[in-house]
């Protein structure tokens, strides 16, 4: 039957989070506290989360701004503070999105100023994320881009 939480070594961290209708995730806790590497922790959820929400704001807006997206990457990153206590909490997320995209016709305004446009619509992303705007760390972006001739 095992000891169950008789102490920290007694128990396993991995669990799996179900919702109705998708594939269950494997988790665990981060391997400095005992997890399993091979699983997604709590934390690399929460980065992921915002680097996707980032994304799906992203391409919306590139969209509607007549913008062709034939490529995004993100490489995101999470700082955190741990205490003595054990308790520790993020201090900011760097998003690194890599996004190529068609060349537009230079003639055409948007076209001009396509790099320009661009940044202003990663500063839109961020201030529309729902999870970015749920945080209170900074996230910010570094973002590439790629132009696709």
């Amino acid at each position: 039957m095992g000891v169950g939480t008789a102490d920290h070594r007694a128990y396993g961290r991995e669990h799996r989070a179900s919702a109705q209708g998708k594939p269950d995730l494997p988790g665990s806790s981060d391997p400095a506290f005992r997890g399993d590497p091979a699983r997604w922790n709590p934390e690399e959820l929460l980065v992921a989360s915002l680097a996707q929400c980032h994304m799906l704001w992203f391409l919306s807006l590139a969209a509607s701004a007549g913008i062709v997206v034939t490529g995004y990457t993100d490489r995101p990153t999470g700082t955190m503070a741990e205490e003595p206590s054990g308790a520790g909490q993020f201090t900011e997320v760097t998003l690194n999105p890599d996004v190529t995209v068609r060349d537009l016709d230079p003639r055409d305004a948007l076209g001009a100023n396509l790099l320009t446009t661009i940044e202003s619509l990663h500063e839109r992303a961020n201030e529309m994320c729902f999870i970015a705007r749920s945080v209170n760390f900074a996230v910010r972006h570094l973002p590439t881009t790629r132009i696709e001739r």
